[in-house]
């Protein structure tokens, strides 16, 4: 994923730079005040959220001759890092450019095509100079970000997403955040017992969106020790919020985290889809109903026509009930995909839920606490079933 740092104060530029890369080139626009010029190489870096910086450009309100600077410094101690000046060239500034390691001068008023191939070419670059010196061998360490997802309401993805994190922190202890990515209802903080005093409203917006540590202090951290960012307290706030800044704070956790998992909003909407471009693992949540099948086929044709399928591809059969007229076999059939876990009615789900204490969380032991524990171990390395990937066991309701 390549990672693009913009140093500008004005919101029209990054606009079209946001234009020239969204669908076209892979990976997130950071924009820092153009300020921060000023400051040294490390301490510009330390400003990246998520993926390391691959292209650094400059915008047109910049000072030329501290970016010239800054430019020189980072050809000495960064030299796979591409650099960008946005400034009317003349031979004198090609020149001074080319002595300061500067790789591409971008005209001002550049439409977003001729930026695409601006910053498609130094994106090149950056990744053939870390090639050779050998950097780009070295994996380059992220958590996993899970999805957890449906596209019609009332399937119990909160449930499964809030007992899939309990359950990932077993084995990841500290290591698990949930992030409400339901803007308008979402039940998070309500399903975890929470009352928190910063949401992902705090989070998008100030200096947590510019430093991780300060994002870490916006979070809360229940009893079963999962963190968590929780949803908008004003349903309205969720217009405020755009699906940029979701990629930047999904990001941002995924660089801090083991385990991001993401209750996110019924439906395919842009905040949604922005997530998914993050996300390593999709976990599709169905009922035992059709409406819910025929929901689950729908949104699998859009994001494949989209190209938004992760890899990491789980089906989850909730409020699962043989007195449904339906077996795992006829959804299975009807979906085109294996379920993975079966969850099924249960009055201990119903009782955890009302409590505010994931059922993984308590000490029961039947059936839904089973399956639910045994579909978290799906996201362990160190498990069998995480080690064979591509097998899906045929599950059976009881």
């Amino acid at each position: 994923m390549s990672r693009f740092l913009l140093l500008t104060d004005q919101p029209d530029f990054e606009k079209v730079v946001q234009l020239a890369i969204r669908g076209s080139l892979p990976g997130n626009l950071q924009r820092i005040p153009a300020a921060a010029v000023q400051l040294a190489p490390q301490e510009l870096l330390a400003r990246s959220l998520g993926e390391p910086t691959d292209v650094l450009m400059f915008g047109p309100d910049v000072s030329r001759t501290a970016a010239l600077d800054l430019a020189t410094a980072m050809d000495l101690l960064h030299p796979d890092i591409s650099v960008v000046l946005t400034a009317p060239a003349d031979s004198e500034l090609i020149m001074s450019a080319m002595r300061a390691g500067i790789r591409d001068i971008a005209e001002p008023g550049s439409e977003p095509e001729q930026l695409r191939l601006l910053l498609e070419r130094n994106c090149l670059t950056t990744e053939s100079r870390r090639r050779k010196s050998g950097e780009g061998n070295i994996e380059r360490r992220r958590g996993r970000v899970i999805a957890v997802m449906s596209p019609k309401g009332g399937v119990g993805k909160t449930t499964v997403a809030t007992n899939l994190a309990v359950g990932l922190s077993k084995f990841a202890p500290m290591g698990v955040v949930i992030l409400d990515l339901d803007l308008q209802f979402g039940d998070v903080a309500s399903a975890l017992n929470l009352e928190p005093e910063h949401t992902i409203t705090d989070a998008v917006f100030g200096a947590a969106a510019q430093d991780s540590m300060v994002l870490k202090a916006y979070l809360s951290v229940g009893e079963s020790g999962v963190y968590a960012l929780c949803g908008p307290k004003n349903p309205a706030d969720a217009d405020l919020i755009s699906a940029e800044q979701v990629a930047i704070l999904v990001s941002q956790l995924a660089a801090e985290f083991q385990y991001v998992v993401l209750d996110t909003a019924p439906g395919l909407g842009e905040h949604l889809l922005a997530a998914l471009e993050m996300a390593t693992d999709a976990v599709w949540v169905c009922g035992m109903d059709v409406p819910s099948i025929r929901g689950m086929n729908n949104g699998l044709v859009v994001l494949r026509e989209l190209q938004l399928v992760p890899e990491g591809r789980h089906v989850v059969l909730n409020f699962a009930d043989r007195r449904a007229g339906l077996s795992v076999q006829d959804v299975e059939l009807s979906i085109g995909l294996p379920i993975d876990a079966v969850i099924p009615v249960s009055r201990s789900v119903s009782l955890s839920t009302n409590k505010g204490v994931p059922l993984l969380a308590e000490k029961s032991r039947g059936p839904a606490w089973r399956n639910l524990d045994k579909f978290a171990r799906r996201f362990d390395p160190a498990s069998k079933d995480a080690l064979r990937k591509s097998a899906h066991r045929r599950e059976v309701l009881q």
